[in-house]
């Protein structure tokens, strides 16, 4: 089985002056979602029980993997390990992210 996505119509999901997620795709080994961020807006996430990719699609950030920093923007990918504290920050253009999740830990 496979399923075709449009990345613009995902991103439309989201649209707003509100953070948002969209959940797109849940299968037995994987998940994905489109994240988004507007500027100056805070990133309230916790930890995840699950590995997640993020892809930075559009917009310029931080993020804040347990104590480190890093600047992210467009074609930034990031691997986050699961229950890894994690936050973004410093979002000074508005930040769209595809996010992918794999199977739950343990």
């Amino acid at each position: 089985m496979w399923k075709v996505f449009d990345i613009n119509e995902l991103k439309a999901k989201v649209a707003g002056s509100e953070p948002s997620f969209f959940e797109f795709l849940r299968a037995s080994q994987m998940s994905c979602a489109v994240y988004r961020l507007p500027a100056g807006s805070r990133d309230m996430q916790a930890p995840h029980l699950e590995d997640e990719l993020y892809m930075v699609l559009e917009g310029k950030a931080r993020i804040r993997v347990d104590t480190q920093e890093q600047d992210v923007g467009p074609g930034t990918l990031l691997f986050i390990q699961a229950t890894t504290q994690h936050s973004f920050f410093d979002i000074t253009e508005d930040l769209t992210l595809l996010a992918m999740f794999g199977p739950t830990a343990g």
